[in-house]
């Protein structure tokens, strides 16, 4: 689909750029909706526009093929439709062996997933993806009666679950590692068989990365399921599909969005985002508030959000909700008077790499000076210098890094083909920049 050199330099905008760009679907709502979508296809078939096409929607396609389901995109329109399922079981398959890459999210909402049915599934990704955790997920679902086993005693996967459907109604899960357990649970939640009881999720200790959840809760809202918080620490399902949408709209990446409105800051241009909307499903589109707060002034219109860029000023902030965007507001912070203080944010270290240590190894190489603490990071601009500059295999760095060369002369990204996880597109749209 895109090829992408080994190296790619950075060159320095000769002006303020002044432009409207357009983004991909997002990836979160485009895995949850394939899920969804999936798990209702015995009532009907589903179509979902404005689907995004990267290495992670594929391999969530790829997966549920292998389920069994009847999945066809449709990549050049954006469009993936999901068959009906004439099984007479949930999963079509009784058995499969799922490569899942580094997609956090395939690798969580699917061994939820296929715990809905009796069968044996194996679930498997790249070194990284054996290295992040799965244990607290596998723990929840045992307690509703399935084998939910991890092959390594560091509870990463590879994740092997045996089941014959669940046989409880209440369990308990952890929330500070990944809101994505939780998510995949809620889903699962909605079609497990247990006499069409009120399903009772309870999260033990403080939830990272609530607007995910509520994200979860919101996509399924058209397959009309009733679900919803009790209280702070409890959520409910009630089973039973009402009526599943035979098409469903997927919002613009407010993720992949943030380095457009964060190019805007830095330049002190204007950057338009269209599609983008204060009320999206997606809890990132508040990236623009923490702009806002450094200095820029933030419009929003019909056709979209424009961020104008201004002088910028170091904050101090909590992104546990945003967290997704933390490297890019940290490539923002090297251009701020003062320093910035990113907190809460301990999960990130997590991710397709440690985050935080990651982000800061490079900023320092750049000249920035970067204080790590366990949670999160303290950012002092200082006079940068361009230099090659390592992304770890992870998307985000490689987009965020992007950003300082902007201005700073000789920046130059290894490896920047790993932005097809998420945004395959991303370099051709980052050259709108200049026109």
């Amino acid at each position: 689909m895109h090829t992408y050199p080994a190296q790619l330099e950075i060159r320095p905008l000769s002006a303020p750029p002044t432009c409207t760009v357009s983004v991909p679907g997002s990836k979160s709502i485009t895995n949850r909706a394939l899920v969804l979508a999936a798990l209702a296809s015995q009532q009907s078939s589903c179509v979902l526009t404005g689907a995004l096409h990267s290495e992670d929607t594929e391999v969530m396609v790829d997966c549920l093929t292998r389920l069994g389901f009847d999945v066809r995109p449709d990549w050049p329109a954006a469009q993936i439709t999901i068959g009906k399922n004439d099984s007479d079981r949930i999963i079509p398959a009784e058995s499969a062996d799922l490569f899942v890459a580094n997609s956090g999210t395939t690798m969580r909402f699917l061994a939820a997933m296929v715990s809905l049915d009796s069968g044996e599934y194996r679930l498997d990704g790249v070194p990284r993806m054996r290295e992040r955790p799965v244990q607290d997920l596998l723990i929840a679902l045992r307690q509703v009666g399935v084998d939910a086993q991890s092959e390594s005693d560091t509870g990463c996967p590879p994740v092997v679950i045996r089941s014959r459907g669940w046989t409880g109604n209440e369990l308990t899960v952890r929330g500070d590692v990944s809101s994505q357990f939780l998510s995949g649970l809620l889903m699962a939640a909605a079609w497990s068989d247990i006499a069409d009881e009120q399903v009772l999720i309870r999260i033990d200790g403080p939830l990272v990365s609530i607007p995910y959840v509520r994200m979860t809760l919101n996509v399924m809202n058209p397959w009309a399921f009733e679900a919803g918080w009790l209280d702070e620490h409890t959520l409910f399902v009630a089973p039973g599909l009402i009526g599943p949408p035979h098409q469903y709209a997927i919002e613009p990446d407010a993720s992949a969005a943030s380095y457009f409105f964060a190019a805007a800051s830095i330049t002190g241009g204007s950057v338009t985002v269209r599609g983008m909307k204060r009320d999206m499903l997606q809890g990132d589109v508040k990236f623009v508030e923490c702009l806002e707060q450094m200095g820029c002034r933030v419009e929003y219109t019909a056709d979209g959000i424009t961020v104008h860029g201004g002088s910028l000023r170091g904050i101090d902030v909590d992104m546990n909700a945003i967290s997704d965007t933390v490297m890019t507001l940290a490539a923002v912070a090297c251009f701020a008077d003062g320093p910035t203080t990113i907190r809460n944010v301990a999960h990130i270290r997590h991710k397709e790499t440690d985050r935080i240590a990651a982000v800061a190894a490079e900023l320092r190489k750049l000249g920035a000076e970067v204080y790590e603490f366990p949670d999160g990071l303290r950012i002092t601009p200082r006079p940068l210098t361009g230099c090659a500059v390592d992304t770890y295999n992870d998307h985000r760095m490689a987009m965020s890094l992007a950003l300082v060369g902007l201005k700073a002369p000789g920046v130059v990204i290894n490896n920047p083909g790993c932005v097809a996880k998420t945004y395959p597109g991303f370099w051709e749209d980052f050259e709108k920049l200049r026109s």
